[in-house]
């Protein structure tokens, strides 16, 4: 379906949230926008899989990255979207509205209209954010071409409400492991429960008292949770093993490995496997760049509670907030739907900051 740049950011939220994008099946949206940005004048454009990268090099001093993903997670019965009023607020309801293809949508608008910024601009839309890291799109592109991240401050349009959320916590997934004995059921005194050993990981979970961490005025809230656990091989066996799998979102004055040694010691007679870890990213608001965007877009700075992928971009050195549309609360939820004046108030605040002199 082709993309039309000048309809506006909200026609084009509901055009690209129609065009299914789950995360392995983002090729029919990349390829839209592709041939959509090529046919712009202004705008020199790469694509590397999934991801397309459209720049524009008029020689400014200064280089800014504005970025987002294109994929979704599953559908469940939420498109195609639709227009609705509910409380007298306009929404756009479906799959992707949140999270986060209203702020790509803002992006694409922004990156055919302006030819005249006051910094170089490289557009950044990429695949699978919403899987595991290894998959990311951005991460293989800080592998494979970092040349195209090169920026002096990085903007990620994840779902803010149309507020700037700096930084973000860390992610860490780790399986916590129990051992025991096959027996039969009738007789399980001749064996050793794993599961029942697990007990004691779940009361430490049951009563841990997640942190509130002040990183550089930023108050980051963290968690601790069970998501998943497995044991047992049959209705009639004494299980052998159990697996509680926890996940623990970590504040970004913590580093990962700290992290580690955190439930290492939390759960330290019990056998720890990292399973996934993804760093945080401490706000940078204390920037020239970061205060010159808060002041343009009119926003006051929050916390990031998810993880995001600032966290990237601060890998690199570069300064990265999240801005975007939508209430971070109904990403993935079957009734996500984006409030129209977000949508309008983000392409509003990003077009003064980029085109103020």
């Amino acid at each position: 379906m082709p993309l039309d740049l000048t309809a506006g950011p909200v026609e084009l939220t509901r055009v690209i949230c129609d065009i299914e994008s789950v995360s392995g099946g983002e090729q029919p949206l990349a390829d839209a926008i592709e041939h959509a940005v090529r046919a712009v004048a202004h705008l020199e454009v790469t694509r590397l899989g999934n991801c397309v990268i459209a720049s524009t090099n008029f020689g400014r001093a200064k280089r800014v990255a504005i970025a987002g993903h294109i994929d979704t997670v599953p559908v469940n019965d939420n498109l195609p979207t639709r227009f609705e009023t509910l409380g007298g607020v306009d929404y756009l309801w479906g799959r992707g509205t949140v999270d986060m293809k209203s702020g790509v949508a803002v992006q694409l608008a922004l990156a055919a209209e302006l030819d005249d910024p006051r910094y170089d601009v490289t557009w950044l839309w990429y695949d699978n954010e919403e899987v595991s890291s290894d998959l990311n799109g951005l991460r293989r592109l800080a592998d494979e071409r970092p040349d195209l991240l090169e920026a002096d401050f990085a903007v990620l349009g994840e779902p803010t409400g149309a507020e700037v959320e700096g930084g973000c916590n860390g992610t860490l997934r780790v399986d916590v492991r129990t051992t025991g004995l096959r027996a039969h059921a009738a007789r399980p005194w001749v064996g050793d429960n794993a599961i029942h050993k697990a007990a004691p990981i779940l009361q430490t979970l049951a009563t841990y008292e997640p942190r509130e961490v002040d990183v550089e005025g930023l108050t980051y809230r963290e968690a601790l949770n069970a998501v998943l656990i497995r044991g047992g091989v049959a209705t009639n066996v004494i299980p052998d093993e159990c697996v509680v799998h926890v996940n623990y979102r970590f504040a970004p004055s913590r580093s990962g490995e700290e992290a580690i040694e955190h439930l290492e010691e939390l759960f330290g007679e019990h056998e720890v496997t990292v399973a996934d870890l993804a760093e945080g990213a401490r706000p940078g608001l204390d920037t020239e760049f970061a205060q010159e965007f808060l002041s343009a877009v009119g926003a006051t700075a929050k916390p990031k509670y998810g993880w995001t992928d600032v966290a990237r971009f601060a890998a690199l050195g570069i300064p990265a907030v999240n801005y975007g549309p939508g209430d971070a609360l109904k990403a993935h939820a079957d009734d996500e739907r984006v409030a129209l004046d977000e949508i309008v108030a983000c392409e509003t605040g990003l077009r003064r900051w980029l085109t103020a002199r």
